[in-house]
């Protein structure tokens, strides 16, 4: 593997300092919130652009979430020969880069919106694998879980803001024609409209790589401090796997952004759908807001319960609340239906952060390469939409809500088997 070391707590007696590193640190979670939630604009935008399948649709989360897989390790590599600080500026140099192919983009043709996201996505990856173990060594191990979930939260602030700002900015006057209608211009007209229609998006990412750029200076310049690493074994990336709690905690990781990431995709087309609310792509694009506003409160109030309840029983409880409401939405319509599947981003609230922190419990000087795992398995999020995508086309949109119903009873599975993880911490 190539995450041999592992970072070292900081004191308890050195806390206080911790302070203004992890402020500093949740700024990066709130940015890859905003660019990660903004796909779920993009998605029905350019399915209707492009008359694609939700198979062809899902390829933008295939390449997004996809890159996590490739990229996830290298960046393991990366930071560990360059450090925290120096790999954050990396991650954030590179997902502008991402964004700037996004201005191109919309001139050539689906095929580089796939390399942008791919792009934006392993700038953000390589944040990923920086941030997520340097906020659980910024303290008490045994508050690990309520501190990555408190700055969790501030990435939902940017999965709040992020589908808002994009359907004011991308989807409201956008022009959407079925494809039959599209079928009936002529091929210069329908190279005018999807380059007309495609043009929405290079504002935004304009902005948005001016401000990657900004915020790299920004980290390049400030002082955080370098956090230790223990050599780890000289043993194979084989040895990583007697941890059963770290391998159950793959699965879930997998399968919770998996879940996550698959509901957030549809939600636009869900809403648009004529026996649940016939709503326009602009006013369901900025319905997606509510789901990850829930989604940010549920952090804050988990940060708080996870303190006095163990983590294991609080992600059970939300996993079970999860499936439950995931089920209403399927067999049910109309405002129920909406309110249902808006439901379920409170209680995925915890869930990330949580199965994260318990997976890496206890790993000592391997936790590095625990965490490399942990990244890789954010592929769910390119398989699991993938998955749902192939049964919408298939069976119909709201019945393939079973597939992340299904992933939400395996995390429930998790959160019982390893409820008292922490007892003999």
């Amino acid at each position: 593997m190539a995450m041999s070391s592992a970072p070292t707590s900081i004191p308890a007696a050195d806390a206080p300092a911790s302070r203004y590193p992890l402020v500093v640190v949740t700024m990066l979670f709130f940015m890859w919130g905003l660019l990660t939630s903004l796909n779920d604009v993009l998605i029905p935008h350019l399915k209707a652009i492009y008359t694609l399948t939700y198979v062809q649709a899902m390829l933008v989360q295939f390449c997004f979430f996809g890159a996590y897989f490739i990229v996830s390790l290298p960046a393991g590599a990366l930071i560990r020969r360059i450090g925290y600080q120096r790999g954050a500026v990396t991650g954030l140099a590179i997902a502008a880069a991402g964004c700037l192919l996004f201005y191109p983009a919309a001139n050539s043709g689906y095929w580089l919106f796939l390399i942008a996201f791919f792009v934006l996505a392993a700038g953000i990856t390589i944040l990923q694998v920086a941030a997520n173990p340097y906020v659980t060594v910024l303290g008490d191990p045994r508050t690990a879980s309520s501190r990555l979930t408190l700055t969790q939260a501030f990435n939902s602030l940017g999965t709040t803001v992020g589908p808002y700002v994009g359907s004011v900015l991308i989807l409201t006057g956008a022009t959407v024609m079925t494809s039959e209608q599209i079928a009936a211009m002529t091929p210069a007209a329908q190279a005018v409209y999807r380059a007309e229609e495609a043009a929405t998006v290079q504002g935004p990412y304009l902005v948005l790589a001016g401000a990657l750029a900004l915020l790299a200076v920004v980290f390049a310049m400030v002082r955080l401090p370098r956090i230790r690493h223990d050599e780890g074994h000289a043993g194979g990336g084989a040895s990583i796997l007697r941890h059963r709690h770290l391998v159950f905690g793959v699965v879930g990781i997998f399968l919770y952004v998996g879940a996550e990431v698959s509901i957030g995709s549809f939600l636009v087309n869900f809403f648009a759908e004529r026996h649940i609310g016939a709503m326009d792509h602009a006013s369901a694009g900025k319905l997606v807001a509510v789901y990850w506003l829930l989604a940010m409160i549920g952090r804050f109030i988990g940060s708080a319960v996870m303190r006095v309840v163990r983590p294991g029983l609080v992600l059970a409880f939300c996993a079970a609340m999860a499936a439950a409401l995931v089920l209403t939405a399927i067999l049910a319509q109309g405002t129920t239906a909406i309110v249902a599947i808006l439901g379920v981003g409170l209680f995925n609230s915890i869930m990330f952060p949580t199965i994260f922190s318990m997976a890496l419990h206890g790993l000592g000087d391997e936790t590095g390469k625990g965490s490399g795992l942990l990244c890789m398995a954010i592929v769910g999020g390119a398989i699991v939409p993938f998955v749902q995508g192939a049964f919408a086309d298939g069976i119909g949109l709201q019945p393939s809500f079973f597939v992340p119903m299904l992933c939400y009873l395996v995390i429930l599975a998790f959160g019982l088997k390893y409820a008292r993880l922490y007892d003999s911490a």
